[in-house]
């Protein structure tokens, strides 16, 4: 995480019900950071790279795998690819158990994958655990590594 700016989590979440549960694992968790919502692969990339994206790139993403418009493998993929996302700390936060899935994240360059938990009470806790790990346990790299 980079010092000398506000912190920012991009969640890419299409399920309200899942959205509201991450966010509050992870004011639970007092997780510094503002949270900004993109629901479809679409608006995220509006997001990172459209007209008046933000300067600096989140510091953490939150990626769900079945998303509207681009899934969340397509848009790993492009973060990927681009230069001002390509070290981004991506975690998949997704239902799906599909082995080939969680293959293929990985080998596009997640961070992380975790399956959302049924019950809600783990679902929460699962997030609260990440959200503390990448945003103030772990030591990301520098801007200009």
């Amino acid at each position: 995480m980079r010092q000398g700016r506000g912190r920012l989590i991009l969640l890419v979440e299409d399920n309200a019900n899942d959205e509201r549960l991450t966010l509050e694992a992870l004011k639970r968790a007092k997780v510094p950071a503002a949270i900004h919502v993109a629901r479809d692969g679409s608006e995220a990339l509006e997001f990172l790279y459209g007209e008046g994206h933000l300067p600096h790139p989140p510091d953490l993403i939150l990626l769900d795998i079945k998303l509207p418009k681009y899934n969340g493998l397509e848009l790993l993929e492009q973060i990927r690819r681009r230069k001002e996302t390509a070290k981004v700390p991506v975690i998949m936060l997704t239902s799906s158990d599909d082995l080939s899935d969680v293959d293929r994240s990985y080998a596009l360059g997640a961070n992380s994958y975790i399956r959302k938990a049924i019950d809600v009470d783990q679902y929460i806790e699962e997030v609260r655990t990440a959200g503390i790990y990448w945003t103030q346990i772990n030591v990301g790299q520098s801007e200009e590594s």
